[in-house]
């Protein structure tokens, strides 16, 4: 489960216009989020709060054979109030637990003309954190500096006596301007020196004109084959690619790694996806990811690894399911009923025959004009159906109709036909519901979660399990670790984490 410090460190980098995501270190993030998730081991419980706009405080306890804990105190010079929900009673639960993010806007500091007017960059901004592990009396340590619009520094330690010399540091310098971001940083752990470095293209980071203009050309084209369905055919993704070198002075080794990713945007109308590509030529590792959101509420992964040099390779499938409480499940369950019964007994009103058509009399002539005006079936073939699209096959979905005033009519003529189902769902032309919109309902939706469930699976048949959820004011979090190749004590690992905050 996401720790309480974790989600107010996330507030910071809201609150003070930073971008986490565009940076070459989180290039795999949704996938590892989806795949590697840790499940807990023992009993651990988890108290946390906000203290002040400005303050917040954290303390663990658990027990893994022997009773441990920590204790935790953040401090950040912007109030966090405003950007996060604190009491855990409260707090959207996709904020906490969701695995797959979509990709957020990137701050356009290269070109100011290109930046959202809500985007502003909070300069000389601070946030310290510090926690204290118990007994072994382990310290972390993290300082965060916003330096300019475009530059941050960050400063990490660690002491403690199992540790080499008694503790590391690690310092960081990140500069971001929108299209690419570069990081330089510097450990005391062998010496390590290293330079990584992000460059985007694509998407969001078009031109306007650039951008005005495929579009145009899109809704003109449709999908390059003379179709009407360019706003649904159109992929709109970012792509992302860099690399990181690093080099250890005292131990004279270093390493290389390239990557690249693709990602679609919170506006792309289609499936969300994310695909990752990332080589590391000298230990000859190859690794590709796939992550969609293949629903509302369910969410797949999956990686292939391969080594070139020992031919060795692995892979690895995941998921996370969302689901609503069960009231709120078997109400949206019998409103369906409910809509049929009401079309049923609106359509049942009996209709008034039409009368026959009136023929001329005289006889030849009569016959020639009733030939006239009956038209001829066989002479006019049926049009073909369309053929569907892209997204509506990923789907596993009609397409609605493609005529905007049509549809407008066609839903015009349902209310006026069903004036007792407003406020329901519409059916387009196609029996599937016609997708609304609005950000509200997004919202209230979300909050309408009860818990998530998810699983992961490798190669070698180790199972990874976890429920998280909230009963009440608690959230909690329930998992194992199971090996299926040893049948006979199958449950390596089992847990639950309980989480209170206010």
């Amino acid at each position: 489960m996401r720790e309480f410090m974790d989600y107010v460190h996330s507030a910071f980098y809201e609150a003070t216009g930073w971008r986490r995501d565009n940076s070459y270190a989180a290039l795999n993030s949704t996938t590892d989020a989806l795949l590697n998730f840790s499940t807990p081991r023992g009993l651990r419980l988890t108290l946390s709060a906000l203290a002040s706009p400005n303050f917040a405080t954290s303390y663990q306890l658990g027990s893994v054979g022997v009773v441990d804990g920590s204790i935790s105190y953040l401090f950040s010079s912007v109030p966090l109030r405003v950007l996060l929900t604190p009491q855990s009673e409260s707090v959207p639960l996709p904020d906490l637990l969701r695995s797959y993010r979509p990709l957020t806007p990137v701050a356009r500091r290269d070109d100011p003309s290109l930046r959202h007017p809500d985007d502003n960059d909070k300069t000389n901004e601070s946030l310290l954190y510090g926690r204290l592990y118990l007994p072994q009396s382990q310290l972390e340590a993290l300082l965060v500096r916003r330096l300019s619009p475009a530059l941050q520094a960050q400063f990490s330690a660690v002491s403690g006596q199992h540790l080499r010399n008694g503790g590391t540091a690690l310092g960081l310098v990140q500069y971001d301007v929108g299209r690419y971001a570069l990081e330089g940083l510097a450990s005391t752990d062998g010496g390590l020196m290293g330079f990584r470095g992000v460059y985007n293209f694509g998407g969001d980071l078009s031109s306007k004109k650039h951008a005005h203009h495929a579009t145009a050309s899109t809704a003109e084209n449709g999908n390059g084959h003379g179709g009407a369905n360019g706003d649904k055919e159109r992929i709109y993704g970012r792509f992302s690619t860099g690399g990181e070198i690093y080099y250890g002075t005292l131990n004279k080794s270093g390493g290389i790694s390239i990557g690249a990713r693709f990602a679609t945007l919170p506006d792309h109308k289609g499936t969300p996806l994310s695909a990752t590509l990332t080589l590391n030529p000298l230990m000859g590792n190859i690794a590709a990811s796939y992550a969609v959101m293949a629903g509302k509420h369910c969410s797949l992964a999956t990686r292939m690894e391969f080594n070139m040099f020992s031919y060795e390779s692995s892979w690895a499938v995941g998921m996370e399911l969302w689901r609503k409480p069960f009231a709120r499940a078997v109400a949206e369950a019998e409103s369906p009923i409910a809509d049929d019964v009401d079309a049923k007994t609106s359509t049942s009103k009996p209709s008034i025959p039409k009368a026959p058509p009136m023929l001329t009399d005289g006889g030849a002539d009569g016959k020639a004009a009733a030939s006239k005006n009956t038209p001829d079936a066989a002479a006019t073939p049926a049009p073909a159906p369309p053929e569907r699209s892209f997204n509506a096959k990923l789907e596993w979905r009609l397409d609605g109709p493609e005529n905007p005033a049509e549809k407008s009519a066609h839903e015009a003529n349902g209310r006026n036909a069903h004036p007792r189902s407003k406020g329901k769902k519409s059916l387009s032309k196609t029996g599937q519901p016609v997708k609304k919109v609005d950000r509200e309902d997004g919202e209230d939706e979300e909050k309408g979660y009860a818990g998530v469930v998810k699983a992961r699976v490798d190669q070698n048949l180790r199972l990874g399990v976890l429920w998280e959820g909230r009963v009440k004011s608690l959230l909690f979090s329930l998992g194992s670790g199971i090996d299926l190749r040893m049948m006979n004590k199958p449950f390596r690992t089992l847990g639950l984490e309980i989480q209170f905050s206010s």
